[in-house]
């Protein structure tokens, strides 16, 4: 019986991470209005933020394509990742911007292309989780994503020192430097096979 307890304990302080569900979606908006930038200091941009405003219809067509997904420890949704087609996408006009540039280009040997790639971000984490969430979010991602695509794409704002450690620790790649729209952006890929990921 006390093994019994000590696994539901267990079990209670695991950090889950799954596709979403419609009932995480409250919690999901919570979490990105914490963190957008525009609502945000530039002490606490310091910390790390997400720039694009996703409204709730356009959470429930990517839920609709299975591409949310959320970390949830002790049933609290604490982080989500976005990934889906260029189609879905391309309502940002910085995405076929970036795609018209990574046409030119190829990753580890393979033209990229609105085919065989994917779009991944914004991703979110809340401030008291960063570190331990977001590689295991990031996993979840990469394995869902790899059944369709073999090459994942995702581009990070300049300022976002934070976030782009954190995917640089995680082995993504820099392929390419753009501006947009006063921004000074940079594209990463990543290969979503476990046995093509590449380790420093």
């Amino acid at each position: 019986m006390f093994s019994a307890m000590v696994s539901i304990v267990f079990i209670a302080f695991l950090m889950i991470t799954r596709t979403a569900a419609k009932s995480d979606i409250g919690a999901i908006l919570k979490l990105q209005s914490l963190n957008l930038s525009s609502n945000l200091s530039t002490e606490e941009l310091k910390e790390g933020f997400v720039t694009t405003l996703i409204t709730k219809e356009q959470i429930q067509t990517i839920m609709a394509q299975t591409g949310l997904f959320v970390a949830e420890k002790q049933q609290t949704v604490v982080g989500y990742a976005y990934a889906g087609s260029w189609d879905y996408f391309a309502q940002w006009g910085i995405v076929p911007y970036m795609l018209s540039r990574l046409n030119k280009m190829d990753f580890e040997g393979e033209k990229i292309t609105a085919d065989n790639s994917f779009q991944y971000g914004s991703v979110c984490i809340a401030k008291s989780h960063r570190g331990g969430a977001f590689p295991q979010l990031f996993a979840t991602m990469r394995t869902n994503m790899a059944a369709k695509y073999p090459i994942g794409i995702t581009f990070i704002n300049r300022l976002n020192q934070r976030s782009l450690k954190a995917h640089q620790k995680l082995n993504l790649i820099i392929i390419d430097e753009f501006e947009f729209s006063n921004g000074s952006y940079c594209s990463l890929a990543f290969p979503t096979q476990v046995d093509r990921l590449r380790f420093s």
